[in-house]
């Protein structure tokens, strides 16, 4: 019994809460913004636990689609799915009961917050599988990862403004930056087997991409800050996101593994500091 709880715990990826922590950021972001500094108690319950929910399938998923190239990844072969401790039944009736509780949470919003959850799921469901046909899965990641901002949006204000789809791309942009530092650890062993990512797409140029999007989303976030009449916390924490970056691209200069995939933790810092930045304006601004 214990065995077969850790499987679906270690299935679900509890074990490794980063992935639940930079849907998190992001996901507070648009609370603090839509809300302005005060989102009502209900939405920040829904979409907190939505982000658990909706996070842990997203990973099944993941497994069941890699289930014949995770057994050929050093990082992934000892994954339940990959290693025989849970078989694809067991698998895909955990994602279906992930998927009735988050449908279940977003039911406590209102339609058009509903409407935009079955784009969601649907993105949770066909992410994984664009690795299979495009060197960019990175992207629809960052599409998938960031659709909690216009569902929050949507939730608070019963809308999805421009605002909400500024901020949708800037995390889009984000998402690329570390989940290609988290395909860099891998590009070997996805090279060996055929998987594509933007880490193989970029090449010898890897570094100068990341980089530049560093630049462009921390430019982004001062333009976002200015149109949004944000003050000086905001940019603070922006500025502490820029010395973050630059400590990454340094740590991964040499493109060790083992310091590409510190540096792809470390972007939990990267949202904090954003999100610290959010309230510290609220809290001066009430």
């Amino acid at each position: 019994m214990g065995s077969r709880f850790s499987a679906y715990w270690r299935l679900m990826r509890f074990d490794r809460p980063i992935g639940i922590l930079l849907l998190l950021w992001p996901t507070w972001w648009a609370l603090l913004l839509a809300g302005h500094g005060r989102p009502a108690l209900r939405n920040i319950v829904v979409f907190t636990l939505g982000v658990i929910v909706m996070r842990a399938a997203g990973c099944v998923m993941n497994d069941i689609a890699d289930r014949k190239f995770d057994p050929h990844v050093e990082r992934t072969r000892s994954r339940p799915l990959a290693s025989g401790e849970l078989g694809v039944r067991q698998a895909g009736a955990a994602f279906v009961l992930l998927l009735a509780l988050a449908f279940g949470l977003v039911l406590l919003t209102n339609a058009l917050t509903i409407m935009l959850a079955f784009a969601g799921a649907a993105l949770a469901t066909s992410y994984p599988f664009f690795k299979r046909f495009t060197h960019l899965p990175q992207v629809m990641l960052g599409v998938a990862f960031g659709w909690g901002i216009p569902m929050v949006y949507a939730a608070e204000t019963g809308g999805v403004p421009g605002a909400a789809w500024a901020l949708f791309a800037i995390n889009g942009i984000w998402v690329v930056i570390y989940d290609t530092l988290y395909a860099m650890v891998d590009r070997e062993d996805d090279l060996a087997i055929g998987v594509r990512s933007s880490a193989i797409l970029f090449g010898r140029f890897d570094l100068a991409v990341v980089g530049g999007l560093m630049i462009l989303m921390l430019v982004a976030l001062c333009v976002f800050g200015w149109r949004q009449c944000l003050t000086w916390p905001w940019f603070a924490g922006t500025a502490g996101a820029a010395l973050l970056f630059a400590h990454q691209f340094w740590r991964v200069r040499h493109r060790d593994r083992s310091r590409c995939f510190r540096a792809f933790l470390d972007n939990n810092r990267v949202g904090l500091l954003i999100c610290a930045g959010l309230m510290g304006h609220y809290l001066l601004n009430g």
